[in-house]
């Protein structure tokens, strides 16, 4: 009985729901065949759309909503703009941008510069009922395409993957004014041989940009990375470009690590635009952070923030104070992290208690490959170094052992051994994090690297030369105007180069200032060498293109050479 009821009430309830009407909206402004010209010097202006109220027969709530669509369009279902008004809807105007509606036209397709024949309207909703009311109107586009305000990055290049409502926002810059430059940049990790573009919105509707050699193109073709890792992208809609520059690593200079300013500590990237190492701080002090060993790309500490960073090259156009940052705790091992994703840069430093580091020095070290002994380290209080330089392959791996057989206690290495990204200095150097257990060791690059393994403070700091041909003529400004090539290493100990050399000429090979080998012989076109003795080569009577050869001792003590005529 009590079912009936309820069932007869609740009839009674929705019977008068289509008993009912709405009337139209009334547009007030802009005029019917209006013509609006989009201003792009001023680009927020805003664009008033004005319209009288619809009402509900019954008193029912209205919502409203502004659209913009083609001049041939029917009933809106698609439209190239869809806002709605104020107060949650309820308002009787919008005021979109110039800016706005300027970038909803280019998403549409239609050219920069151009006058568009459009329709606006009104859609007003109550419940289940719609009443519709439009006009022609006809806008001018501004002559250039307009920046976007947002930017974001999305494809199967990237670490979100092409989803685009998954893509990663880019930072967004603005000039000392607080106004936008028209900039955008992320560090993010790519796939080599994928594609990806830049979106205005993490949405299918949005104006995208692609592009090939620099020049960014609105619906251009993918961008790909010939190599994978971790890059910086810039995109410039001041001049419509964008670059790529390959990040190798982020690490922490200055004088809280071994080694001070000539130092470096790298960091290891956990994806996401986040970088984090392990770091022995030996002393309270300033530092900053430095991507690929270069001192053109430093992070430094934002004048007045906690703990937010500007790159010193851009801090001037954005009108931002910096200086080094400042440690001031007690020395010890810390845990940085350096935050790089979309908004504000940041770092974090935090006490790193994990037990990975190795408890004590042992009293013996071998470094292994392929079970077989490599080199047994000498030791020295708590580090331990190779007698000489060793002759080390990418292509292998290596493992680190108190025992010759591999029977004892392992170690291995956060990062490789000669990973750096300042690949082109002469007596090359970096450090890595000396950890417990028996993950296999890898090798950068072939060479012939010096290792100090330090138990103390849980490092390796490691050593390889790169090694250069100088060539100059006495008699025109002598030593002060050298041609130097730089040389190949080939495994093991060789170092090679093909190049043109005149007759003549006095010649060396300089790793400046450890390696000065001189010719035994300095007539001989083959023969052996002297680090820090012998005479400047002066072998070469007929001038052409030599291909040039040496082999050094694996102390470097000394070498033999051999120059051929090609």
């Amino acid at each position: 009985m009590l079912a009936v009821v309820w069932s007869c009430e609740e009839k009674d309830n929705l019977d008068p729901i289509g008993n009912w009407e709405l009337s139209t909206p009334a547009i007030i402004s802009p005029a019917d065949n209006t013509t609006i010209v989009l201003d792009e010097t001023v680009p927020t202006t805003p664009v008033r759309f004005e319209w009288g109220p619809a009402e509900s027969s019954k008193g029912y709530g209205v919502k409203y909503f502004f659209v913009l669509d083609s001049a041939n369009s029917e009933d809106f279902s698609t439209p190239i703009m869809r806002v709605a008004s104020a107060d949650n809807g309820k308002g009787l105007f919008v005021t979109p941008t110039a800016r706005q509606i300027d970038q909803a036209l280019s998403m549409a397709g239609y050219e920069a510069g151009t006058t568009i024949n459009l329709k606006w309207g009104v859609i007003a909703q109550s419940l289940s009922k719609e009443a519709v009311v439009s006009q022609p109107i006809a806008i001018t586009r501004f002559l250039t395409e307009s920046a976007p305000l947002t930017l974001y990055i999305s494809g199967a290049a990237t670490e979100k993957g092409a989803d685009v409502t998954q893509a990663i926002a880019m930072k967004a810059f603005k000039d000392a004014d607080g106004n936008p430059a028209n900039i955008f940049e992320i560090y993010t990790s790519l796939k080599a041989g994928e594609g990806f573009k830049f979106y205005s919105q993490p949405a299918a509707q949005s104006m995208v940009y692609g592009g090939a050699n620099g020049q960014l193109v609105k619906n251009g073709e993918a961008i790909t990375a010939t190599e994978a890792g971790q890059y910086r992208i810039t995109v410039n809609f001041e001049n419509n470009t964008y670059n790529l520059l390959k990040i190798d690593k982020w690490s922490v200079v200055g004088d809280i690590i071994e080694g001070g300013w000539g130092g470096d500590a790298p960091l290891q990237y956990k994806g996401n635009s986040v970088w984090q190492g392990s770091i022995n701080v030996v002393k309270p002090a300033g530092y900053v952070f430095r991507a690929n060993g270069d001192w053109a790309y430093l992070l430094k500490w934002i004048e007045g923030s906690s703990n937010e960073l500007v790159m010193e090259s851009q801090a001037a156009a954005q009108g931002i104070e910096f200086d080094d940052i400042q440690f001031t705790e007690e020395a010890g091992k810390y845990l940085f992290t350096l935050n790089l994703a979309a908004g504000k840069y940041t770092y974090t430093i935090e006490e790193d208690n994990s037990t990975e580091e190795p408890a004590e020095t042992p009293e013996t070290l071998f470094l292994l490959s392929d079970g077989a002994v490599v080199a047994e380290l000498n030791k020295n209080g708590d580090s331990f170094t190779t007698a000489n330089f060793l002759a080390l392959e990418a292509s292998k791996t290596y493992s680190l052992n108190t025992a010759e057989d591999g029977s004892g206690d392992s170690y291995t290495l956060e990062t490789p051994i000669g990973e750096t990204g300042n690949t082109g200095g002469d007596a090359v150097t970096g450090n890595a994090v000396l950890l417990s257990g028996n993950d296999a060791i890898s090798v950068a690059r072939d060479q012939a690297y010096q290792l100090t393994f330090n138990f103390a403070d849980g490092s390796l700091a490691w050593k390889h030369y790169n090694i250069k041909l100088f060539h100059w003529e006495d008699a025109d400004g002598g030593w002060d105007t050298r041609n130097e090539f730089l040389m190949t290493y080939v495994h093991p100990y060789k170092y090679e180069v093909t190049t043109d050399l005149s007759a003549n000429y006095a010649m060396k090979f300089n790793s400046p200032w450890d390696v000065e080998m001189g010719a035994d012989d300095p007539a001989a076109l083959t023969g052996t060498m002297t680090n820090k003795g012998g005479s400047n080569f002066k072998n070469i009577t007929e001038s052409g293109n030599y291909k040039v050869t040496i082999e050094v001792a694996p102390d470097y003590a000394t070498g033999t050479y051999t120059f051929v005529k090609q």
